[in-house]
């Protein structure tokens, strides 16, 4: 079946990128509504949304936005995945899209994000589009339905069974990535060890070679205040373990600076020479991306065999099918999803 309208019939580009729904109460069927009817975008990709097409039609309604797209099952797309050439729905039925109450918190959401979540890796690793970008789901939603991961990252690492990966924060203006994430502060110290701290190096650094063509310059962060101050501040973090993971860094050819204090590293003088820096938690490096680049800013997970690429934001339950969700986070993710792609 069709969505309203005609559909697009322009000459379409060959990648298809896979854009999950996220959470039905939340933000991202509207925001993937804005990218199916962008016009720009089908020019670059294929761009196949799975979801629901019922919550997609009923945010139609709720906020006039409207849109054009072939709407297909998920076996459909399976038995022809090539048969794909314009923008597409994928519908997985997958809750009662009739009592979705946009800004809730519902199990039943919870579980259909991660159904089309997993909708989207099979079709990745099945190699049935080149990337796939998320929408914003709800990690309260998620634990409400027995999913006890903490977000998208650990989905995709599991389920690509991915040694190491990190989380990246990318824009034009600052870029972060991050030795740990979506856990309490107090774990952290016990995570960072020399080994862990390399890895997110190694993957930042082959990460933005690859979006940049040139080696980058980074920076790492210290984790106490004044990067320790030689000792006086936290548990000796930094010379146990942060500044023997810039030592080898630097001995296997990385441009690296640190471990520098979080305070002055996002100065204006310091990021116009840095390319990324390596945070040590969640909110030392997301603050600084989210003032300065909530909008442009992509996240997406490295140490993956399949590119993933996301919204930097969450649900934003409280303007939900309202149609102010402003959707330049999920075309800036897209764009990027290809981009990698175009650069394996």
């Amino acid at each position: 079946m069709k969505a309203s309208g005609k559909g697009c019939e322009m000459v379409m580009p060959s990648k298809r990128v896979a854009i999950t729904m996220g959470d039905a109460a939340g933000v991202g069927p509207e925001i993937c509504l804005r990218l199916l009817a962008d016009p720009q975008i089908v020019r670059e990709c294929i761009p196949i949304v799975i979801g629901d097409a019922e919550v997609l039609t009923r945010v139609s309604a709720a906020t006039g936005i409207s849109w054009q797209a072939d709407v297909i099952s998920l076996g459909e797309w399976n038995r022809a995945p090539s048969a794909i050439v314009r923008p597409t729905v994928v519908h997985l039925p997958s809750l009662d899209a009739a009592s979705v109450v946009p800004g809730s918190i519902s199990a039943m959401t919870g579980r259909a994000s991660y159904e089309y979540i997993s909708a989207a890796i099979d079709a990745v690793i099945a190699q049935d589009v080149c990337a796939v970008t998320t929408g914003p789901i709800s990690k309260e939603a998620l634990h409400a339905a027995g999913l006890k991961f903490p977000g998208h990252t650990e989905i995709f690492a599991s389920r690509t069974s991915s040694q190491r990966s990190c989380m990246m924060q990318y824009s034009e203006i600052i870029t972060c990535t991050f030795v740990t994430v979506h856990v309490g502060y107090y774990e952290v110290p016990e995570l960072l060890t020399t080994e862990r701290i390399g890895d997110v190096i190694d993957l930042t650094a082959d990460a933005l070679l690859k979006i940049r063509g040139r080696a980058p310059k980074m920076v790492v962060c210290g984790l106490n205040p004044h990067a320790g101050e030689h000792g006086l501040f936290g548990n000796r973090e930094e010379e146990r373990v942060i500044i023997p993971a810039i030592a080898a860094a630097r001995a296997r050819g990385h441009q690296i600076d640190g471990p520098l204090p979080p305070d002055t590293c996002f100065t204006p003088a310091k990021r116009a020479i840095t390319d990324a820096f390596i945070c040590m938690y969640h909110d030392q490096g997301h603050i600084p991306v989210k003032a300065l680049a909530f909008e442009q800013a992509v996240n997406t997970t490295l140490g993956l065999p399949v590119i993933r690429t996301s919204v930097d934001h969450g649900t934003a339950c409280d303007i939900a099918w309202q149609g102010k969700a402003d959707p330049s986070s999920l075309f800036a993710a897209v764009r990027l999803a290809v981009r990698l792609a175009d650069n394996p």
